[in-house]
């Protein structure tokens, strides 16, 4: 007789869960390790359905695998995670996360308990954001604009349009200053979604360019419409504009040929009513996510409005946010009827149908609320077009971190070989078992240098000794503190000075990357039981 809390499944604990889940997060590591930094290799993806993705996202990379193994799965929310929040940094997410887990898995096997290797960890962690944050950050405005600059080229470096890095630096610095806006506390934002990214085949990618304004890859509904609307009045709808139709189910009896006259003559006066109180509202360009009939634009060319059906829903909620429309979901209001408020409109000094590329496409310029920017980006196939828009994305978000944050920290290396010297010394002066996970921690961050050092062709061992010993000297010598801006160079195989020749990132970018690289770590570390329960049967369905 089965014991009574015998469980209907699968039961693997201690040793066996930890080396299963460490061996898991590992391996989805050492699939992404090869596309980290400006020498990095892509991946080419394809899936069930034979679409082919080829990118050195360490996020896209990630989302395409899709993983089972619950511990790895982590390690593909934390790339997304570390994607939303600071756009870049990805690839290094996931490789530093591994690489603590493999090492408090060396120290649990030398009898080091799980719970002293996770409050190393957590010291560890807080330590090095206060090091980076007190002594590694340079302020932006000491740099000047060229910063914003140097932090873009940075983030396109490892990316298919670094060679062309100078030319969308520009591009993307200014289409992200033009969206700068001051909230209700005084602190300017920077929405990346003001910027609308736009993808045209053909020509290269250095005929790509800025259009000042919100740019929607649509065309007005009817060739018989105006095509410019100066001070214009928009209208946001999520609706249909199609003639009105019985709901299903809806059972009319008709007994003479005239009234089904009256019926259809009433579908179309509804949908003439709902126009004319939006047109009366004041509305003179109309926006809706769905479908104009035939019937909706006669009535909108004779008003002379000017309608743009099937915009992306996206794409329609920024549009409301410049504006100050509201998007609508219906007409309906409480007493049961149907009313449009003048307040819902949006304004902007000019909405007009404009050739961009080899296409026309509908500009709003002079939005009320925000400024906005499209970058119209130009290559050869649509695989190169979906690289190179997830890379001035990248980019975007960088440069929107950098201004927010107003501060910046070399790259190539450095922040991680500093900490690791800093780390190493603020371990010894601990008398606790904290102080070998500390250690660990200490090591561990080193992964990324040489990671960058073996994908560059070079001799990893000898670079990260010589930018361990610059980063030692700068933090015990005193007339060698300049060498805290050393990092790595991947062409000559050297170490230099990062901060002058323009190798930056934003320190938010390091700071959230060690943060969220910690905390999968040590929640990983602490599954230390793994249940998987077996499907219920399924019963079999009686025959008729």
């Amino acid at each position: 007789m089965p014991h009574a809390l015998a469980i209907d499944g699968e039961r693997t604990t201690g040793k066996d869960i930890r080396n299963q889940n460490v061996t898991a997060c590992v391996s989805v590591a050492n699939i992404v390790k090869s596309s980290l930094g400006p020498q990095g290799l892509d991946k080419m993806l394809v899936d069930k359905a034979g679409e082919v993705t080829i990118t050195n996202d360490g996020a896209t990379i990630l989302q395409q695998l899709q993983v089972e193994h619950p511990a790895a799965k982590m390690l593909v929310e934390l790339a997304e995670r570390q994607d939303q929040e600071v756009g870049d940094g990805t690839t290094s997410v996931v490789i530093i996360a591994a690489e603590l887990l493999k090492r408090a898995q060396d120290l649990i096997e030398n009898r080091i308990h799980a719970t002293s290797i996770i409050s190393g960890y957590r010291l560890a962690c807080r330590e090095a954001t206060k090091y980076i944050t007190e002594h590694l950050s340079t302020p932006v405005e000491s740099l000047g604009r060229e910063s914003l600059l140097n932090a873009a080229k940075t983030s396109m470096s490892s990316k298919i349009i670094g060679a062309q890095s100078d030319f969308f630096a520009e591009m993307v610095v200014t289409a992200i200053e033009r969206v700068g806006r001051k909230g209700s506390d005084g602190v300017m934002r920077y929405p990346v979604s003001a910027v609308n990214v736009l993808k045209s085949h053909g020509k290269s990618a250095v005929e790509s360019h800025l259009v000042k304004g919100f740019a929607l890859n649509c065309t007005v509904a009817s060739q018989a419409m105006p095509k410019e609307k100066a001070n214009a009045k928009i209208a946001c709808l999520d609706f249909n504009l199609n003639r009105v139709r019985m709901m299903q189910g809806v059972k009319i009896a008709i007994k003479e040929a005239k009234q089904l006259d009256l019926v259809q003559q009433r579908e179309a006066d509804l949908l003439k009513e709902r126009l004319q109180k939006i047109i009366e509202g004041g509305a003179n360009v109309i926006l809706t996510t769905k479908g104009m009939d035939d019937l909706a634009l006669k009535y909108m060319v004779e008003a002379g409005v000017m309608g743009v059906r099937r915009v992306k829903p996206s794409d329609l909620r920024t549009i409301a946010k410049a504006t100050g429309a509201t998007v609508l979901l219906s007409l309906g209001d409480m007493e049961a009827g149907e009313t449009f408020d003048p307040s819902c409109l949006g304004t902007a000094e000019l909405v007009d149908q404009a050739p961009i590329s080899d296409q026309e496409l509908i500009m709003i310029r002079g939005c009320a609320n925000i400024s906005t920017s499209s970058i119209v980006l130009r290559g050869a196939n649509t695989m190169m077009l979906d690289e190179m828009e997830r890379s001035v994305h990248d980019a975007l978000c960088v440069v929107k971190r950098t201004l927010e944050s107003q501060a910046v920290v070399p790259g190539g290396g450095c922040v991680e070989a500093a900490l690791s010297v800093y780390l190493q010394n603020f371990a010894t002066t601990l008398g606790s078992l904290e102080q070998l996970a500390i250690t660990q921690f200490a090591e561990s961050l080193l992964v990324i240098p040489k990671t960058l050092s073996v994908n560059a062709a070079q001799d990893a061992t000898e670079l990260t000794a010589k930018l361990v010993a610059h980063h030692y000297k700068s933090q015990t010598i005193a007339d060698k503190k300049h060498l805290w801006k050393s990092g790595l160079n991947l062409r000559d195989g050297r170490i230099q000075n990062n901060v002058d020749l323009g190798i930056l990132e934003p320190i938010s970018n390091k700071l959230k990357c060690l943060e969220f690289a910690t905390e999968a770590a040590i929640t990983i570390l602490r599954i230390d039981d793994l249940i998987t329960l077996n499907p219920e049967p399924q019963q079999a369905q009686p025959r008729m």
